[in-house]
């Protein structure tokens, strides 16, 4: 296993993150893994080297907290645990969102959930458009200072929305989102048209969900066949142009070939090759699913493996980066002719006028 660093916090993570949406009774669509299946997981990712785990507290209400926090115990010192705040977590009316009331409640239930005293990064799931984000960004600096979080981070925000929490953190002094959890898959790659140069920009990390888009990109699904008993089965998320999405299958099953791997390895891999993720987080509801999601890591693409599948999965350049794309018509050193041209026109001006005096 392979450790990239977590933005500038000095923090090292596993480049594979183990996903702990499918633990729990609740999300019977995702996965309803009990607490000895989920056992099996975590036990052997950390086996693997594995030192990121990532929840939430939605998981099946919670569950899924529950149960990882049983399955790290006596490991809590060797890990990194990234769990989110946002969604509903009961009928009362501020049992949701991202105001200081409910993220400091959610905090506390989180903690005692995992079974920990900390929380190393703490993820608002989504944006909440009833509450100012600098109030959100107060009650995360206050978990800070207080010691029960280390880190915080941010997910599914448009790029604008992420950019205006770092100004306002940078312009306040409070703490900074250090890293965006956010969709990107070989059939999704919209991220790379505003969030992956700002995150690049500004140092942070991606902690990149669903990489496999939903399962599509497993190798399971055809054109003529979409098995029973697979998450997009019952549960067609996230949505993806899926004639594209068969073009890119058609393309990796040759490429899965030479490297003796599954369709799903090449799809992890095609991530792990991208210079701004830190880390990919993966998700199984049995044994061989993990196992084979490990072999990910060890398959080097060559350049033309990813320029093949780069090109059978881009998508439209959107505006204004089409606008952008023409380039620059002035030819070089236009600008400093021009402004030559300017001076010496002034100048001769100026000695016409002298002369007339």
């Amino acid at each position: 296993m392979k450790y990239r660093p977590l933005a500038n916090t000095g923090v090292f993570v596993s480049e594979l993150c183990l996903g702990a949406m499918t633990f729990g009774s609740q999300w019977a669509m995702i996965g309803d893994l009990d607490q000895k299946d989920a056992d099996a997981l975590v036990h052997r990712s950390l086996d693997e080297g594995i030192n990121f785990f990532d929840t939430a507290d939605v998981y099946s209400s919670g569950e899924s907290e529950e149960i990882l926090g049983k399955s790290l115990k006596g490991r809590r010192q060797d890990v990194v645990i990234a769990t989110k705040v946002r969604g509903r977590m009961g009928p009362g009316a501020n049992e949701v969102g991202l105001s200081r009331l409910h993220i400091i409640q959610a905090a506390e239930a989180s903690l005692k959930r995992l079974g920990t005293d900390y929380i190393d990064i703490y993820q608002i799931h989504r944006s909440d458009p009833e509450t100012d984000i600098e109030e959100t960004l107060i009650a995360l600096t206050d978990l800070v200072r207080s010691g029960k979080v280390r880190y915080i981070g941010c997910s599914n925000l448009e790029a604008w929305e992420l950019m205006q929490a770092l100004g306002i953190s940078e312009r306040r002094g409070l703490e900074a989102f250090k890293c965006t959890q956010s969709y990107y898959s070989l059939a999704g790659r919209a991220l790379e048209s505003q969030t992956i140069p700002l995150i690049q920009d500004q140092g942070l990390g991606l902690l990149v969900w669903s990489p496999l888009a939903g399962g599509f990109l497993s190798g399971k699904f055809t054109r003529e066949e979409s098995p029973e008993g697979t998450r997009r089965a019952t549960f067609d998320f996230p949505p993806i142009n899926k004639e594209q999405g068969f073009d890119i299958v058609d393309v990796m099953r040759p490429i899965a070939e030479a490297h003796d791997a599954s369709v799903a390895q090449i799809a992890l891999a095609w991530l792990l090759h991208k210079e701004a993720v830190t880390s990919v987080i993966i998700g199984a509801k049995r044994m061989d699913q993990l196992e084979d999601n490990f072999g990910s890591v060890d398959i080097s693409l060559t350049e033309d493996e990813v320029a093949r599948l780069d090109e059978v999965s881009k998508i439209p350049v959107g505006y204004p980066a089409w606008m952008g794309s023409r380039g620059d018509d002035r030819q070089p050193g236009e600008m400093r002719d021009i402004a030559a041209l300017t001076r010496k026109d002034e100048e001769e001006k100026e000695k016409e006028a002298a002369a007339g005096e």
